[in-house]
């Protein structure tokens, strides 16, 4: 019974108008911004037999990390 004592806060009932529209718009522009970014940074400078292992490890690291940072927004 104590392990389900677990206090929430009250969500509000309506969001702001910021919340709702313009919050998930900036979350996608600047997470499709860092992505591109890193894509091209990371084929900028090939180092010999690399191929599409290089591309793929950033792409999954700026994940890791952006999810690691801002995973609680």
């Amino acid at each position: 019974q104590d392990v389900m004592d677990i206090e929430v806060k009250p969500k509000p009932l309506w969001l702001h108008w910021y919340e709702c529209h313009v919050q998930p718009c900036m979350a996608e522009l600047l997470g499709s911004a860092l992505f591109i970014f890193i894509g091209c940074l990371s084929v900028v400078e090939d180092s010999g037999g690399t191929g599409r292992l290089q591309p793929a490890l950033a792409h999954g690291l700026a994940l890791g990390v952006t999810v690691a940072v801002l995973g609680d927004i």
